[in-house]
């Protein structure tokens, strides 16, 4: 018997996802956020957990951070439905707070097998809760950014700012991103 394709397979876990109640936020969630885009990406971006936006939309990054992440996703030759987009958390933080630690660790393995169906190349980590969960690091994004990391798997990291930051701070925070995401298509150009 062959074993499902990935896609499938993201789809059943989307399925379990949907009816999470590990941690308290499924009180409070719409729905649940669980990751959009091609299972067979080469880039994969993680973002910290879904806003008001996506929870009701059941998308993640919909919002303005989602049209700024589209945008740099495009200026590297790239679009949206070519890369796949998950969170830290599936469920939102009430009033979009900081993420718990028990969250975290309620969620971390369905971000985890996420990864593993995709097998991407290159990881995007957007702000500080995905780059210290993936990187296990207590350094903050701005000291981790601009580099490219060698993770678990031959994948690679490219830590960047959040796009909420870059919408807050104007254009030092998106050119710093324009040129972190640089960094992700010289991995993939390294790699065709």
């Amino acid at each position: 018997m062959s074993e499902k394709p990935r896609h499938v397979r993201l789809l059943e876990l989307a399925v379990e996802t949907s009816s999470c109640t590990d941690c308290r936020l499924a009180e409070t969630r719409t729905q649940v956020v669980f990751g959009v885009g091609s299972p067979n990406a080469r880039v994969m971006v993680v973002g910290e957990a879904p806003g008001a936006n996506e929870d009701e939309q059941g998308e993640p990054f919909v919002g303005a951070a989602g049209q700024l992440l589209d945008t740099l996703i495009e200026e590297i030759g790239l679009s949206r439905s070519e890369v796949y987009i998950s969170n830290v958390l599936k469920c939102r933080p009430p009033n979009n707070r900081d993420p718990k630690q028990d969250e975290i660790d309620s969620c971390k393995g369905y971000l985890v097998t996420q990864m593993e169906l995709v097998e991407p190349e290159v990881v995007v980590t957007l702000g500080n809760f995905a780059t210290k969960l993936i990187l296990r690091t207590e350094t903050g994004i701005t000291k981790m950014r601009g580099t490219i990391y060698d993770w678990w798997r031959g994948i690679q990291v490219v830590p960047t700012f959040h796009p909420a930051a870059a919408l807050r701070g104007g254009p030092e925070v998106t050119d710093a991103m324009q040129a972190d995401f640089v960094l992700v298509r010289s991995v993939l150009d390294r790699t065709e």
